[in-house]
């Protein structure tokens, strides 16, 4: 089964929320998912330590430079989806991580700032595919947006397509039921109500659903 890696060198886009929306997502779906948790905030570790892990969810901490390569390979067997947590700089732990990606997903604020730092992570991705000699699958996902996209999202979205960037539809929303992961583990069916719990529990699903048509090549 496949590697998908979260990784954009700018801190507070958005990774791990993204990571664990797509894990308990996917989890909740019926699939096997071991979440790598490679970033120092150990922000992964922190949501899985407030509660019970949603079933077929188990995730494993501190992975470090020297092991990356060998922990994924061990754990992308059939039946299970590995999904890595990064740290928010380039480093050689990146460059191992996505060298074993099937899909690397970039996760970016729509702001001139998240933009510009997030394209670092697009030419590493295009670094390790020359060295490599091979295709490596990519994609943006913009996170925290707002329910009325705004004239800089929208200028943003455009440029980036014109690039050729792949864009997940939908984005993420910024919403209080996302950020109270954190506080209350689990995932979002078994956490107490946050804000509009449907629309979030939608959004997630979208998100999960756009990433696994990528995965199965249906996009």
């Amino acid at each position: 089964m496949p590697t998908v890696v979260i990784a954009s060198p700018k801190g507070g886009a958005g990774k791990s929320t993204a990571a664990i929306l797509l894990g308990t997502e996917l989890a909740h779906a019926g699939a096997n998912v071991v979440m790598l948790d490679c970033d120092p905030n150990r922000s992964l570790t922190l949501w899985a330590d407030r509660g019970p892990l949603p079933a077929r969810i188990s995730v494993l901490s501190n992975v470090a430079e020297s092991d990356i390569v060998k922990t994924i390979k061990q754990h992308d067997t059939d039946g299970q989806i590995v999904i890595v947590d990064l740290e928010g700089v380039a480093s050689r732990l990146v460059s191992r991580a996505i060298s074993q990606a099937d899909l690397v997903i970039t996760p970016m604020r729509a702001t001139t700032l998240d933009a510009t730092i997030g394209i670092r992570a697009l030419q590493l991705i295009a670094e390790e595919e020359e060295a490599l000699d091979r295709k490596i699958q990519h994609a943006v996902v913009f996170t925290m947006t707002k329910a009325i996209r705004s004239k800089q999202h929208s200028g943003i979205s455009s440029s980036l397509a014109a690039q050729g960037v792949d864009l997940i539809d939908p984005p993420l929303m910024e919403r209080s039921a996302f950020s109270a992961l954190f506080e209350f583990g689990g995932n979002l069916r078994s956490m107490p109500a946050q804000g509009n719990m449907d629309g979030a529990i939608e959004n997630a699903a979208q998100f999960a659903q756009a990433v696994y048509k990528r995965l199965a090549g249906e996009v």
